[in-house]
């Protein structure tokens, strides 16, 4: 089994890498946060136009074929970037669109993936067992939902949670509301059940790799803050203790890299919880590192630094808390 990219790969993750650090992604995270979404949108487009999108929907509907690997080792640079908006949902949806297409249910399948697919429209999407709420549901297009009875749903993006109905979360950038109870009905039965679950999995797979993302962004910016601050005229970097808690954070991450590459790879259920697990947490530790190793500065919010510190723990528990995933995990140990 290999575990690191091939050049193509690495070259397109190289190729995101530098369109999101040109594109000021701080600034479209802190409009995001206040209901502005355009600065966002503009980073969104510029994704899609390099055929991120397109890695999670089928050939017959403008994608390029349903590639994990490529679509995950592009989530950690989304996360690496702090990227705001549903792009976790927009991918999953498009997975459930593409799995109904090729069970014959082609109607929503070719109504909404070209939009999405070119970046042209938002989708937010609620799954069995991914949670109850709704991201971003204001600045999606389409908003859609499978209930437990495997019935395919889609209400307007404003339907589902206006401005007023919006819920607090720990990241001002993830906007919840409530999912709308009524909605044209797109497609029912035990192939909305299937896909459902298939998506299921790529959600947890993507959000799992963000959280990659965000706890090296959040480690890299550590150490270099810990080169340059000094107490008793020497940088606290050079402390044992500091040295110890950094060391302790890059472990959690590399050990949580193959475990996301191997889910990728094969997609089963409990690796994908396993990489979800580890991650998630390797993030969250990152983040609590990260936060006491700046100090009091690490709280403030003017410091870009808190854009990522509030990522981490929404990422870690989203599609997957590390309870769930924890219990995935032993079923399948215990058959």
């Amino acid at each position: 089994m290999r575990f690191l990219p091939t050049a193509e790969q690495s070259d397109f993750a190289r190729t995101l890498h530098g369109l999101l650090g040109a594109s000021d992604v701080p600034a479209a995270v802190r409009a995001w946060g206040c209901g502005d979404h355009g600065p966002g949108r503009a980073v969104w487009s510029r994704l899609a136009g390099t055929g991120l999108f397109a890695l999670a929907a089928d050939e017959a509907y403008d994608g390029v074929g349903l590639l994990p690997v490529e679509l995950a080792l592009g989530f950690v640079e989304l996360g690496r970037a702090g990227m705001p908006g549903p792009v976790v949902e927009t991918a999953a949806a498009a997975v459930l669109l593409s799995a109904l297409g090729a069970a014959g249910e082609e109607g929503p399948a070719k109504r909404f993936l070209p939009g999405l697919v070119a970046g042209e429209a938002l989708a937010t999407l609620t799954l069995p067992g991914g949670g109850p709420y709704v991201l971003d549901a204001d600045a999606a297009t389409y908003c859609l939902t499978v209930s437990a009875a495997g019935e395919l749903r889609m209400a307007g993006g404003t339907a589902a949670g206006g401005a007023g109905d919006l819920l607090r979360s720990t990241d001002p950038a993830r906007r919840l509301s409530r999912p709308a109870a009524e909605g044209e009905l797109l497609a029912a039965g035990p192939r909305v059940s299937a896909a459902a679950a298939t998506a299921l999995g790529w959600a947890r797979l993507l959000t799992a790799a963000q959280c990659l993302g965000v706890g090296e962004a959040l480690l890299a910016s550590t150490v270099q803050y810990v080169k340059q601050r000094t107490q008793f005229g020497t940088p606290i970097g050079g402390f044992q203790a500091v040295k110890h808690r950094l060391a302790d954070t890059l472990l959690a991450l590399e050990f949580a890299r193959p475990l996301v590459w191997a889910a990728a790879l094969g997609l089963a259920p409990w690796e994908v919880a396993a990489a979800k697990l580890a991650a998630g947490e390797a993030a969250y530790a990152a983040a609590m590192t990260a936060l006491q190793l700046h100090g009091a500065v690490g709280y403030t919010e003017e410091l870009d630094l808190s854009l990522w510190l509030r990522k981490a723990r929404p990422l870690r528990d989203a599609w997957g808390s590390p309870s769930v995933c924890r219990t995935a995990v032993l079923r399948e140990r215990d058959g």
